[in-house]
């Protein structure tokens, strides 16, 4: 089985490729990646059956080829709001199978416009199987099966400032506090501010209680065209030290974010410095997801919590996916743009297998404050 990991020479993939390296099966990975240099530099201690190849992901051609010759593609090239749509139309055209852990909203939104197109074709395209959105939504989903009336799924996320995250992940972070964002609230879906919303959250230590936002992660898109009859679906966001989103959000009124190249060079410096705004933060980020909603006749409350290094709780879900569907695990499913609670209506079994592989996820059946 031959593996395409796009992105692969960046901080987010490197965990995919410890992931798989760790198959024992017949598997060739090519890391692709714009930095043909740091692609071969991450390919030369893996051993043979890793290899580098250089790729412009905007080169269409030359992307849609590359993915031919591979039996499925892994998307962790971002930021996913510019690249997600693009890469997964080539992967339609290359008869490919793709999975990605894009995260914003506006890459839901815009792969979902090629539903027909890969239902036709009977490819799948897995979007937004990473930690959030991914993990949340496995675990939105558990919480959904499990009670007759689910009517609020809330989901929330944090990350330590000391975690490896790359120009990509940067300039995702300035575009989830820019602008606005859209929600579910009372039965609607409506726009709000990014950076509002503000409430205080208890996650998993060493994190504890953080104040968080609303951003412009899938969840709240996804979650409430997927699972039906829900009246309230939200997503909020936050980082540890809290002082780092206040900064970010005072940094965009001055307009630093206001598009994609500002965003992309504004990202490229803070990368440089990024360890001065680290100073402080933890090396962990942490997901919490809390659905409610009725059962036999009585209120109920579940609440799920993970935790883990950005990079393995980012990578676990995709690599796991992408060998599930290489197996044929998905092989019933027609082809379409699956986010996680679309695609596995029983969420156990996944959830069973990243925990297996080191993701910690804590189950509070019984709601947690």
């Amino acid at each position: 089985m031959k593996i395409l990991v796009l992105g692969g020479a960046g901080d987010m993939a490197r965990d995919a490729l410890d992931e798989l390296d760790r198959e024992t099966g017949d598997l060739a990975i090519t890391i692709a990646d714009l930095n043909l240099d740091k692609a071969r530099r991450e390919a030369a201690g893996r051993g043979e059956r890793v290899t580098a190849q250089g790729v412009d992901i905007e080169d269409h051609s030359r992307l849609m080829e590359l993915m031919k010759q591979h039996d499925i593609t892994l998307g962790f090239a971002g930021p996913f709001y510019y690249f997600e749509k693009r890469l997964a139309r080539a992967a339609l055209e290359a008869g490919r199978p793709y999975v990605s852990i894009a995260d914003d909203y506006e890459a839901y939104l815009e792969v979902m416009t090629l539903e027909e197109e890969a239902r036709l074709t009977g490819v799948h395209i897995l979007t937004g199987w990473g930690n959030s959105p991914g993990i949340t939504q496995v675990l939105a989903r558990k919480g959904y099966n499990s009670m007759e009336e689910p009517r609020r799924i809330n989901v929330h996320w944090a990350a330590g400032s000391n975690e490896a995250a790359g120009p990509a992940n940067l300039t995702h972070l300035f575009n989830i506090f820019h602008g606005t964002t859209l929600q579910t609230i009372r039965g609607r879906e409506i726009r709000v501010p990014t950076g509002g919303g503000r409430k205080v959250v208890r996650f998993p230590f060493p994190l504890g209680e953080l104040p968080v936002y609303y951003t412009g992660h899938a969840e709240s898109v996804s979650i409430p065209r997927n699972l039906t009859g829900l009246q309230e679906v939200t997503l909020h966001g936050g980082v540890q030290p809290s002082y780092i989103p206040l900064m970010i959000m005072v940094m965009d009124k001055t307009g630093l974010f206001s598009t994609h190249d500002r965003r992309k060079k504004a990202a490229e410096f803070f990368y440089k410095i990024e360890r001065i705004f680290g100073t402080g933060g933890l090396d962990k980020s942490v997901g919490r997801v809390d659905v409610y909603g009725f059962h036999r006749g009585k209120t109920a409350h579940r609440t799920y919590t993970y935790l883990g290094h950005i990079g393995r709780i980012t990578s676990v879900p995709c690599v796991v996916a992408a060998l599930w569907e290489l197996e044929g695990a998905f092989r019933d499913i027609p082809g379409g743009v699956y986010a996680p609670e679309r695609l596995l209506t029983d969420p156990d079994p996944f959830l069973t297998e990243i925990m297996r592989r080191g993701v910690e996820i804590f189950f509070h059946e019984d709601g947690l404050e």
